[in-house]
Parts: C-alpha cells; sequence; structure tokens
C-alpha cells in the first residue's frame, strides 16, 4: 500500500480540504483542491491563493517543530494542485479517491455530488467528511452509492490521526476496507461506526462542550478553570484511557450512583446513565475487579495491564511538565 501513489481530491477547498491535502501530500500522494462552487476568474484566483498559502504555511509550521526539513516541504507542496470549477470535471475524473467537505447542510452535499457524479470514474471512493449528517442521510444523494462512505477527520486533518469511516446501508464491505487500509498507510487512525448523527468524538464532544459552556453560564466556576480543569484533568487520564475503559478501571457502579445523585440535584435528562449501565451491575460486569465489564478481561493479566496504563500516565505527565514534586528523590 506505501508504494500504491494515488490522485486524491478535496472537494472544497476549505479548512478541511486543505488539511486533507497536507496529510496526503506528505505521505507522497498526489492531491488536487477542487472548489466547484461558480466564481469569477478572479475569485478562482484568490481562494486558489489563500489555499496554497495556508498549505505552505502548516507545512512550515512542521519543519519549524523539526517535524520535516525544507526540502520535504517543497517536495509536498510540490504534490497539490488547484482547479476551479472549469477545470474540476477533468479534475474529478482523473482521482482514484475523493473526499467531500463542502458547508454542512444537506442542499450543499447534494449539489456537489450531483457535479461529482457526472465526472467521476466508477471505481472512485467518495467519501464525505461530515461531523453530524448521517452517511444514510446522503447516500442516496451519490450515483453508484455502494462507493461511497463518510470519513471524518478531526482538525488539523494533517495532525489529527483519527479518522471515524462509516459506511451507509449500501457501501461495499470492500470500499470500506480499502479506505481504512488508504488510511492506515497514511498514518491515520481509523475507526469504523455505524451511519449515526454525530458518529462517535462529536456526539461525545457536543455534550461535554454544552456542559462545560452551562457551568460558565451557571457560575460553577470561571471559563479559565473549567479549561484548566479539562487540559489537566479530564484530557489527561482519557488520553490513556477510553471512556469505556475508565468505567471498567473504576468501576460501573461508580457512575450509576454518580449519576443517579447528578439526575436527581441538577438534571434526569442530562445525567441519567443509560440501561447498559444498570444491566451491567445487575450481572456483575462492574469492570476490572469482576473480571468483566464493557471488556473482558477473562485471562488478561490485571496487575501488568493497571502497571502498563499507569506507565502510559507517568510519560505523559513528565511530557507535559506535570509530573508531582516527591520530597525524596524528586521529579520536578
Amino acid at each position: 500500500m506505501a508504494s500504491e501513489i494515488l490522485k486524491v481530491g478535496a472537494l472544497g477547498a476549505g479548512r478541511m480540504g486543505r488539511g486533507i491535502a497536507v496529510a496526503f501530500a506528505l505521505a507522497g500522494h498526489e492531491v488536487v483542491l477542487i472548489d466547484v462552487k461558480p466564481r469569477d476568474v478572479d475569485g478562482v484566483a484568490r481562494l486558489a491563493a489563500d489555499a496554497m498559502r495556508e498549505i505552505s504555511q502548516d507545512l512550515a509550521f512542521l519543519a519549524s517543530v523539526g517535524a520535516m526539513d525544507e526540502a520535504a516541504v517543497a517536495a509536498a507542496l510540490g504534490r497539490v494542485t488547484f482547479a476551479g470549477r472549469a477545470a474540476a470535471p477533468a479534475a474529478i475524473a482523473a482521482c482514484d479517491l475523493l473526499f467531500e467537505g463542502v458547508p454542512e447542510t444537506v442542499d450543499a452535499k447534494r449539489e456537489c455530488f450531483a457535479f461529482v457524479g457526472e465526472h467521476a470514474r466508477d471505481a472512485a471512493i467518495i467519501a464525505s467528511t461530515t461531523s453530524t449528517i448521517d452517511a444514510d442521510t446522503l447516500s442516496p444523494l451519490v450515483k453508484r452509492p455502494q462507493r461511497f462512505l463518510n470519513a471524518h477527520w478531526l482538525n488539523p486533518a494533517y495532525l489529527m490521526p483519527l479518522v471515524e469511516v462509516s459506511p451507509s446501508a449500501d457501501t461495499d464491505p470492500e470500499v470500506v476496507k480499502r479506505l481504512r487500509d488508504i488510511l492506515t498507510a497514511i498514518g491515520k487512525v481509523p475507526v469504523t461506526c455505524k451511519a449515526s448523527p454525530g458518529y462517535i468524538v462529536p456526539r461525545i464532544q457536543a455534550l461535554a462542550m454544552n456542559e462545560a459552556a452551562r457551568m460558565a453560564e451557571e457560575g460553577v466556576a470561571s471559563a479559565e478553570d473549567i479549561d484548566t480543569a479539562i487540559r489537566v484533568g479530564f484530557g489527561l487520564r482519557f488520553a490513556v484511557l477510553g471512556l469505556l475503559e475508565f468505567i471498567d478501571w473504576g468501576g460501573g457502579d461508580i457512575l450509576h450512583h454518580a449519576s443517579a445523585f447528578l439526575s436527581e440535584k441538577i438534571d434526569a435528562g442530562r445525567f441519567a446513565a443509560p440501561a447498559i449501565i444498570g444491566e451491567n451491575m445487575a450481572q456483575a460486569r462492574r469492570g476490572l475487579r469482576d473480571g468483566a465489564g464493557f471488556y473482558d478481561y477473562d485471562g488478561v493479566d490485571v496487575g501488568a495491564y493497571r502497571t502498563g496504563r499507569l506507565a502510559d500516565f507517568v510519560a505523559l505527565l513528565r511530557q507535559r511538565g506535570l509530573m508531582p514534586t516527591f520530597a525524596d528523590g524528586a521529579e520536578q
């Protein structure tokens, strides 16, 4: 896979399209930013100049932090081209893989997919990058929907490893495998999820961001203290342990009782635990101490597992300069 050079199209020349262009160009692939919106000649020129300037700045940033040298910057930049609407048909027809990144409305995506369908090769994979609209809603808008799926990247796309891959009911399983293989080959970490609005990260993120905003609104803490708590508490823990893994680590009963208290004191609609938490408790699947929870720990060396996760946590604290100060011997 690593030796296969693809022609990748980013439909929409905004931030997401530019980030995807950088990600694939860095991996050695040819990329074309495709603007399908009708514009006059000057408008196309301005957008092209702005897009290429931002891509150049992103690459220069990577060089400034020692991630690549100037020769690599020039090589990656040389793999990116721009096509306005007049040149878009030929650009689309040349692509093996197309990522749609137009505004987050069904109407905008319908118009884009109709245009793409007139010009894309039958074998080309077409992926939306929407963070909210489910793949089943978009699939009927695409010619040959068996080659369509969603691929939600996190910004900045050229740095964040995760890509959430979500097939529709029509997607050929081989297309899912193919896209996952391509993403893995450029250093991304794909996960697969059902065609569900909000996918994984945006759905969880929306709840967390709204709750943070409510706490600021209610005067629970200052914006600065809320964000400090997220950066050095919430964020650090969940960089090592996934959310469901964390439930198992501490015990599902802790979440059960905490949810009951918060439901009573704040808002049952926001804090009531889902049925699976109570079901796991009833089935003695509270997590590590029961040998099962969201994960099955049968045959797992729990001591070694705990030590490994805590060692990862220590490494992260050291990297962030947040290790506690010890009286004797001390880490600073």
